[in-house]
Parts: structure tokens; sequence; C-alpha cells
């Protein structure tokens, strides 16, 4: 696998996630009753019940890494046009449009400079199209699964799936604290690493009172007071979209790729949202917020490399003992000269001493 490739598949997932890898939370708690002040815990086991959710909504993400702002679209440079996407989505603010229909059927749009890009599901064909590269892939999913290829924009949803994985006893929960998104009444809820080593300081959900879908999420670096990365509703509806926006048919003189993953495992293949990453023979040491993933040698192999790949991966980090680096403020990404990728949200001091 590339550089250009994994790079964003790496940072993305660890970044809104909290870069953690633990156990899930284990608990059957009650959902809310309305009108009582509910615990924490009753909030986070309102979240499951927002996956039959049917609502409309615009998404703001906005994102303060320390990473440069890359724009968005490889223009047909050598760096993979999704990989480019996916990174320059992540250090650049966006918006969406955000369609769904309970769990199978999902529509993401994200416009920029006349140009748009949208991820269609229906059941298990989903739908990928660049209106600037008048490029469209169908992909066929397995039957089962639950999991939606990523559009490159993060939903609050996703953040708060990763951050309720992270509650472990080395994290503190707050109780709920009534706030309002996008003219709804939510529950804010705020997580905070007990560990001293993590660059997580806080993350923040802010969950429906109603339904429980996740309307906004944020994460902070530790000793700072803004979020590094924000990502939240500024308008929602709630009722079933139109039928209409969940068909998907390629424009004329459109290139069509198509994939059939009918057959594949459910939880294994990838999907761009940073679950597949285990796929790649990615082994875990430590626990909680200070979890290091480290991916097999020969993944950061640069043969092939174009001249912007090798530049951006030269902007990007600096050298380091025994490879090269890449820390933002959130998550570090450590590239060992002898291919193996190591990453966490940690400082690369941690990474180099766990490569060793």
């Amino acid at each position: 696998m590339k550089k250009s490739v994994w790079l964003p598949a790496l940072i993305a997932p660890v970044v809104v996630a909290g870069a953690v890898a633990a156990p899930a939370l284990a608990n059957a708690a009650a959902p809310p009753v309305a009108g009582e002040h509910p615990t924490a815990a009753a909030v986070i086991a309102s979240i499951a019940d927002s996956s039959d959710a049917q609502y409309s909504g615009k998404l703001a993400q906005t994102s303060d890494l320390g990473l440069p702002e890359l724009p968005t679209g490889s223009g047909g440079s050598s760096l993979e046009g999704d990989a480019s996407d996916a990174l320059g989505l992540l250090t650049a603010p966006h918006t969406a449009r955000v369609y769904v229909d309970g769990a199978t059927k999902q529509r993401v749009q994200v416009t920029e400079q006349l140009a748009e890009r949208d991820v269609v599901r229906n059941g298990s064909t989903v739908w990928t199209w660049d209106s600037e590269e008048r490029a469209a892939t169908k992909v066929t999913l397995p039957s089962r699964s639950a999991e939606t290829p990523g559009s490159g924009t993060t939903t609050p949803g996703d953040v708060a799936e990763r951050a309720i994985d992270a509650i472990t006893p080395t994290t503190e929960v707050s109780k709920p604290v009534a706030t309002s998104v996008a003219g709804h009444d939510a529950w804010l809820l705020t997580l905070s690493p007990k560990s001293s080593d993590t660059l997580v300081g806080t993350v923040q959900l802010a969950v429906d009172q109603q339904t429980g879908l996740p309307l906004r999420a944020s994460v902070t670096a530790a000793g700072k007071d803004d979020p590094a990365f924000q990502v939240g509703f500024t308008s929602l509806s709630y009722g079933a979209p139109a039928a209409r926006l969940f068909a998907f048919t390629p424009p004329s003189g459109a290139d069509v790729t198509t994939k059939d993953l009918s057959d594949a495992d459910p939880g294994t293949h990838g999907n761009g949202s940073g679950h597949g990453v285990a796929d790649h023979g990615a082994t875990v040491t430590g626990s909680g917020w200070d979890t290091v993933v480290a991916l097999p040698a020969g993944t950061a192999d640069q043969t092939g490399l174009g001249s912007d790949a090798s530049g951006l991966l030269d902007q990007l980090t600096t050298a380091v003992d025994g490879g090269r680096a890449l820390q933002t403020s959130l998550v570090s990404v450590y590239l060992a000269d002898d291919g193996r990728v190591l990453a966490g949200a940690v400082p690369v001091a941690t990474l180099v001493a766990a490569a060793k």
C-alpha cells in the first residue's frame, strides 16, 4: 500500500476517535426518561436508538490540527484521488448535506467550487460520484454489512461511536449538561482521559434528548481550550427524505468502476472509515488512550511514489530517530525506515520507543 493511500486512512479515524482502540462500553442502561435528568450511561445508551433515524441536515466541520490546509481533489496528480481528498477534507473546513433513512439508506453530498462529490447507499449498493473527474464507482456490499464506505466526511455519530469505544476505567465521563444544537435540545457529555501520556484532552458529544442522535462532536487537544476538530449539524429536520435521493444513475459519458464485495466478510472489508485497518496486519499495543497501532514492514514502501506524493510526505513529516514522523495536535504517525507505520494519540517519542 502506498503512503499516499494509508496516511489519511490512518490520520482521519485516529484524530476523530481520540486515537484509541479500546474495549467497548459494556452497560445496559435504560434510555433517558422524558422530563428527567439522565445519567451519562443512559445518554450513551440512547445513541443506539438512533440507528434507524430518518432525517436530513447540513453538517459543518472545522479542524485546527497543525497540518497545512490542503485542497481536496487530486486533479490528476500522482496522489491517489481518494487519499488526497480525505486529507484535504480533514485539514480544510467544509460543509456537507446528509440524508438518512435508517441504517441502509444514506446520501452525503459535498459541494465545492462548482464540483460535487456524492456517496449514495441504497441497501447493499453504494455509488460514489465525483463530478469534477466525472468518475463513478459502484460497490456491492456484503448482505450483512452495516458499514457504508466512507465519503471523506465525518459525522458526529462517527466520533461518538469511536469515543464510546474508548470508554474504559481510564476515562472520566461528566454528568450530562443541557444544551442546544441546530434548534434541538441535547445532552452534552465530556469524556476526559485520565492518562497524562495522550495528546487528547477531552471529547465532547452532544446527543439529541429525544432521539439519541449525536448532533455535534468535538475533540480538544491536551492543554488547549479550543477544539482541534469539530463536526456538527447546523440544520436538521427529522422525517424520511425523498426516495429519489437514494437512487443514482451515472451521467452519460461517466467513467464507471464496479467493485463486488458481496462475498467478503463484512467485518473485514475496508470502508474508508478506519475500521478496515486491521486488514493490513495491524497490531495493537497499550490500552485506552495510550494505544499504539502498528502496521507491518512494507506498509511504508515508497517505491513507485510520484514526485507529488513524495513532496506531500516531505511537507507533512520531519526526520526522527529511525524514520520520519508527523505529529498533529491530536495524533502522531511514525514511518520507520524498515517500512513499519505506527500511529496513536501519543507523542512521537512514544511511537519511536514502541517501534524498538
